[in-house]
């Protein structure tokens, strides 16, 4: 961690970049010369061939209407291999807009041995099979835990982690009795099951629980279906939608003194600790203090602000700068390495991944407060 400290604040150093566009052309021969010179590299079907350099692929949307997300991640990787000045990884970008089993079967052609990405848990699940057909691991981007495992590791904030660690921090503060409110669909049904198992491995009790839909006044009217005094309300969606429900949970009977708490979308928010309503609300989430460095730097050489989930790319980049000390250009990526107890130190803090391929981070709870958000639990360190 303290490694990963000086790298940051050593961000403004600057580098030559090894990111390589696919398609890029191989060098031109060297002039004539009195002595013979050696010839070029041999030349495959794809990119050139680099003896010096491990070979990794960025499968990310570059086109389309994920590609704004997908050029903040391609840039992150960018960026890292800068600040550290590693001339260890050459890192290639695919499209998978265009396709995500085109853009894997065309890295795994041309030789890269590791996977970083894809963004989307539908391209994750595509890519999958080909590239464990091939022994080429996965880190993916997504948070989706049922495509994880079996060589797939995935990188995404989970809603199952924040809830975990706000629930746990709640009841350690007195919270005994806990309501929740949430969405429809997938991310609901999960923090759903999250948010029970949270209260109840901490010792408390769900009280009441309900859903609500994207429609007009739904999450009004799921709040007032909540009618059993409570200590504490998750709310487990964005912080727009907690905002709007705040005010509502105030004037009922049964929340009119409640906490509330929120899940890691709140961190996607840069306005949150304006919003007057969720004034006194907690959330979990990754830590920003080296995120904001990492953001000013990330606008001083691209001219726009870096999509918050783009430092996944980054710490992607640190964490196989780390791996490859042990590992031999032209061999198969160690990913036992992946899942190394200690865990790694990014811009977002400390993470591991577990047998079943899915990160564990170390969050911070925060408080919404006087215009901003101050720190309540620091996140842990490290692991030991």
């Amino acid at each position: 961690m303290r490694r990963l400290a000086a790298v940051v604040l050593a961000m403004a150093l600057s580098a030559c970049s090894t990111l390589v566009p696919r398609g890029a052309p191989p060098g031109e021969a060297p002039p004539p010369a009195t002595r013979p010179e050696p010839g070029p590299a041999p030349i495959g079907p794809g990119l050139p061939q680099d003896q010096a350099r491990h070979r990794v692929a960025l499968l990310v949307p570059l086109t389309g209407s994920n590609a704004r997300v997908g050029q903040s991640l391609a840039n992150a990787t960018q960026l890292a291999l800068l600040d550290t000045r590693s001339e260890a990884v050459r890192i290639t970008n695919y499209d998978t807009a265009r396709g995500a089993a085109a853009a894997a079967q065309a890295a795994i052609r041309d030789g890269n041995r590791l996977i970083l990405g894809p963004l989307l848990s539908e391209d994750a699940r595509e890519i999958a099979p080909i590239a464990r057909r091939a022994g080429v691991p996965v880190i993916s981007f997504s948070n989706d835990t049922s495509v994880a495992g079996d060589g797939v590791f995935i990188m995404g904030y989970t809603p199952a982690q924040s809830i975990e660690r706000v629930v746990d921090h709640a009841r350690r503060s007195g919270v005994s009795d806990f309501a929740g409110l949430v969405p429809t669909g997938l991310y609901g049904e999960r923090a759903s099951t999250s948010f029970l198992r949270a209260v109840e491995a901490a010792g408390g009790r769900v009280v009441a629980l309900q859903t609500f839909d994207r429609a007009p006044r739904a999450v009004a009217s799921a709040v007032g279906r909540l009618t059993v005094p409570y200590d504490a309300v998750l709310i487990a969606d964005g912080a727009q939608t907690a905002a709007g429900a705040v005010p509502v949970i105030r004037r009922s009977a049964a929340g009119k003194a409640a906490r509330v708490l929120g899940t890691e979308l709140w961190n996607s928010d840069s306005n949150v600790g304006a919003n007057a309503a969720l004034s006194g609300a907690w959330y979990a989430s990754v830590a920003n203090n080296l995120y904001t460095q990492y953001a000013g730097k990330y606008r001083t050489r691209f001219g726009a602000a870096p999509y918050r989930l783009s430092s996944m790319g980054y710490d992607a980049v640190l964490l196989t700068i780390r791996i490859a000390r042990d590992w031999r250009v032209g061999s198969p990526f160690p990913a036992s390495r992946l899942t190394d107890r200690d865990g790694f130190a990014g811009l977002d803090g400390a993470f591991r991944f577990g047998r079943d391929g899915i990160a564990e981070r170390a969050l911070e709870v925060k408080e919404v407060r006087g215009g901003t958000t101050v720190t309540v639990s620091p996140a842990p360190r490290s692991f030991r």
